[in-house]
């Protein structure tokens, strides 16, 4: 009976999330971008191309900007911005992309990118 409750309990929290995203946090973070990228109504490329739309764009698609031959090579293996290939280059810009222009060092915790990925699914609609 022990054992059984103890499987149950440990597979019980492989079902809990490890970290719900949240996007009002995920807009202080975002305060770390201002400087280069722009979102929602109005925007516009800067240093960084702007930021509408990015989950499910295609890499390096902004027609207006330009981009760095890194991050173009690296759209043409990965084509789209899912959720996880934008986590992994948040977490480390400069290894995802070789060559890249981004000077930003990345986001380290786990949870930080999260919450900046669920604030740029909705503040970029």
């Amino acid at each position: 009976m022990r054992k059984t409750l103890l499987t149950a309990f440990g597979l019980a929290l492989f079902a809990l999330p490890v970290h719900a995203a949240d996007a009002e946090k995920g807009a202080k973070i975002y305060r770390k971008c201002v400087s280069c990228h722009m979102i929602g109504d109005g925007a516009k490329n800067r240093v960084g191309p702007q930021l509408n739309g990015i989950i499910g764009r295609e890499i390096a698609s902004i027609g207006d900007y330009k981009y760095s031959k890194g991050l173009v090579k690296y759209a043409a293996a990965q084509k789209i911005w899912s959720e996880e290939n934008l986590a992994a280059y948040l977490e480390s810009p400069r290894k995802v992309v070789k060559g890249g222009r981004m000077a930003f060092a990345g986001l380290r915790k786990e949870k930080d990118r999260n919450d900046i990925i669920a604030y740029l699914k909705k503040a970029a609609k």
